[in-house]
């Protein structure tokens, strides 16, 4: 058995740690993940809410009770009465609301942090998101003669593989030319917003048959066959669908990759060091391909869901409104690109998006500042997290240059001995 590395005498390190490769920013994140646990997420939350109510104090308003309306309007004093599930139940309807907006978030959540594990900030998550969005619209409204569980599993799966191609185009450019994928990602980000004011605007391929007299650039809806089933409330009232439980389940896949395959340990070990991983025998450039379609797979699975869960059709204005996939981001930073981080982040986000919209009745903010509370919020989480790695490669680069200063020599012999 190889005996374990110690310190040398006087302080320096193994010639194996000094000359080790640097570490990347998955790496970098990893370690601060274990500094810190999960207090630092925890504390990152309170600061951006911190920060928050001090701008609605700026206001003239109070800002505890402003989040307690937004509380409220997330439904989430539901849960001191959990049995109560009629719809009719303003806590209850406010709280599937929020389980609605949950499901995507975790998705496009898991997106960034499948990427972020294999070294990489997969940025275009709304990209991949909205072209999920489009195939499962244009198979919802194709195959009307499918019965109702093939087609939508047809639909859903069209939209997973469309989400991971898009994806995939970045994973395959970084493998092969080098190029950064938060560059590329931006730029299929655009793309993907120029196809969908493409195909649902007047003439275009997608447009209801019965918005083209009018003018109206929106699809037709999807059919009956490809609506998802709604277990709580009424589909007419946007009620939440099955889909919910495919992103739990997609938290569950995540963790099952990433701690229990050889190509979750690949990915991890290509995000943590890919000079070593090649070193080891593994397809680095491969892993960089596979894990930005992964990813792209969940947010093109949150596009699928949407769609035929409760949106049922989309237009040019919705192409433009779209920014799902955005704080997703946020949400895969403040999880830590854990499983469980990601579901608990996703749920916190997935409230401030209805509560800010639907629990400030009482005037306890400016409306004009409600609208952007949960995008000042994400803003704050996702510095703050930056900040944290900030701080830990400062402190790495402190370390090195301690490591390069010349080492005090040997002390001079005493005096006695050379008289």
């Amino acid at each position: 058995m190889s005996e374990p590395l110690v310190p040398r005498q006087g302080g320096s390190e193994p010639e194996e740690i000094k000359h080790a490769p640097p570490m990347t920013v998955a790496s970098r994140l990893a370690t601060s993940q274990r500094a810190g646990g999960i207090i630092v997420p925890v504390l990152t939350a309170m600061l951006a809410f911190l920060i928050g109510g001090l701008l609605v104090l700026a206001t003239g308003h109070n800002p505890i009770q402003a989040y307690w309306d937004i509380i409220k309007g997330a439904g989430l004093n539901w849960l001191a009465h959990p049995t109560n599930t009629d719809v009719a139940n303003t806590a209850a309807y406010n709280f599937s609301q929020t389980l609605l907006q949950t499901t995507p978030l975790i998705l496009t959540g898991l997106a960034v942090a499948f990427a972020f594990r294999c070294g990489m900030f997969n940025i275009g998550g709304n990209g991949q998101y909205l072209v999920g969005l489009y195939v499962a619209n244009w198979i919802g409204i194709s195959f009307v003669h499918l019965a109702k569980p093939t087609h939508i599993v047809l639909a859903v799966v069209g939209a997973a593989v469309a989400g991971a191609i898009w994806a995939g185009i970045a994973g395959f450019l970084k493998a092969t030319t080098g190029a950064h994928e938060v560059i590329t990602t931006i730029m299929l980000n655009w793309i993907a917003y120029w196809i969908g004011n493409y195909i649902f605007q007047q003439g275009g391929p997608l447009q209801g048959a019965a918005n083209k007299p009018l003018d109206i650039p929106i699809s037709g809806d999807v059919a009956q066959s490809a609506k998802l089933p709604v277990f709580w409330g009424d589909a007419d009232l946007q009620g939440l669908h099955i889909g919910f439980f495919v992103a739990i389940a997609a938290l569950v896949v995540f963790w099952l990759i990433l701690s229990r395959t050889t190509l979750g340990y690949e990915v991890r070990a290509v995000g943590y060091n890919p000079d070593a991983a090649a070193y080891g025998g593994i397809k680095v450039r491969t892993n960089y391909i596979r894990a930005m379609a992964i990813s792209g797979a969940f947010a093109g699975l949150a596009g699928g869901l949407d769609m035929l869960g409760y949106l049922y059709h989309f237009g040019t204005t919705d192409v433009q409104a779209a920014s799902i996939g955005f704080l997703g981001i946020a949400v895969a930073l403040l999880g830590r690109n854990t499983a469980l981080g990601v579901g608990l982040a996703a749920f916190l986000f997935g409230g401030l998006l209805y509560g800010t919209t639907h629990g400030l009745q009482s005037g306890t903010i400016d409306p004009s500042l409600a609208g952007h509370l949960t995008e000042m919020i994400q803003g704050l989480v996702v510095l703050f997290v930056g900040a944290d790695v900030l701080i830990l490669a400062v402190w790495g680069s402190r370390r090195r240059l301690k490591r390069k200063r010349p080492s005090a020599g040997p002390a001079t012999e005493p005096e006695a001995a050379s008289s």
